[in-house]
């Protein structure tokens, strides 16, 4: 009886090596809520989109290949925009916003907002945070989750507000006021 007991386990031991462990390379760490505190940062930046003169920080990489009355639907931008302290372009720059906006609406100016915030500047120099959301750029104030970040920022979670501080209609240059709210460890 003992070695039929034996040779069984010999066999399982041998299957469950023949198949692998699938989940090796998964590490699952079990954390006390006293073991990470979460903090709430807030940030306020002003957003500068530059789309006129001879060094833009927003450009067109795709056009719509028909004029969708005035909403520009299916226009995408690619933008690395100075994010400043003040509303002013002279002011203080903390960092960039780089990804791009999509004009994704055919019945109003509605964005797709896809943007890293890198910060340059201080104690979060070298952290990101992601945001990515639908951004009706006539509202006046609008709401995009932060959806993750890096650096100091990781595991980030939170939102953004926007409210257009100035919009020139005439070249289409803005700047927008971001405060941004942030859960992170």
């Amino acid at each position: 009886m003992a070695a039929i007991l034996h040779i069984l386990i010999f066999f399982i031991l041998l299957c469950a090596t023949a198949t692998g462990d699938e989940t090796s390379y998964v590490n699952t760490s079990e954390l006390k809520r006293n073991q990470l505190r979460k903090k709430l940062t807030h940030f306020r930046v002003y957003w500068h989109d530059i789309v006129s003169g001879r060094n833009p920080t927003s450009v067109p990489i795709v056009r719509p290949p028909v004029a969708k009355k005035f909403t520009g639907f299916g226009q995408i931008n690619m933008i690395d925009n100075p994010l400043t302290t003040e509303p002013e372009l002279s002011s203080k720059v903390v960092g960039k916003a780089q990804g791009f906006y999509g004009l994704a609406s055919q019945e109003e100016f509605g964005l797709l907002m896809a943007m890293n915030f890198v910060f340059t500047e201080g104690k979060y120099n070298g952290s990101t945070i992601s945001i990515l959301g639908r951004n009706a750029v006539f509202n006046k104030v609008r709401e995009m989750p932060v959806i993750g970040g890096s650096g100091l920022f990781r595991f980030a979670s939170g939102y953004a507000q926007a409210r257009t501080h100035f919009f020139d209609l005439k070249n289409g240059d803005a700047t927008v006021e971001y405060d941004v709210y942030v859960m992170h460890y």
